[in-house]
Order: structure tokens, then sequence, then C-alpha cells
């Protein structure tokens, strides 16, 4: 198992969303769920749980279009304490 499977399949979509929407666009996101965590799109939660963090500002756009850390964000805890160094 990789170390984007283990992130996927062991932390919760919001932090797991709150890094990943940084460096890929939604539409990778989505394909990792849909490789490892199907209930999560099937059951409309990776599109809720995206929404919501840019309703919370977790999550914002840029001028250029692309997603930053918005006022909110804060760092998910599998980073704080680096659980796949």
């Amino acid at each position: 198992m990789n170390t984007v499977e283990k992130i996927i399949r062991n932390e919760p979509v919001s932090e797991v969303i709150s890094l990943f929407a940084l460096m890929w666009p939604a539409m990778r996101i989505d394909n990792m769920y849909g490789r490892y965590r199907t209930e999560v799109i099937s059951e409309g939660i990776l599109m809720d749980t995206y929404n919501s963090l840019f309703k919370n500002g977790v999550l914002s756009i840029d001028a250029n279009g692309k997603t930053v850390k918005g006022p909110n964000w804060i760092a998910p805890t599998f980073v704080t304490e680096k659980r796949y160094e």
C-alpha cells in the first residue's frame, strides 16, 4: 500500500482534502477516492466536504483560480503528527 492510499483509507476526508486540494485538482482527488474509498463518492461525502471547506474558509481560490489555504486553514493532524514520513 502506497502512502497516498494509506492516507485516503485512514484519515478523515476533510483533513485529506484540506491538504491535497492545495497540490492537486479536484478531479485527481476524486479519482483517488474512487480507487480507495468509493463510498465517499457514492454517498456524496466528497463533494459535500469539498464545498464546506471553501464555505468555512479552510480553502480559498486565488486570482488565478488556484486552490490556496483559506484564513481558517490549519495543518491536518496526520501532517503535524508526521504519521506518513
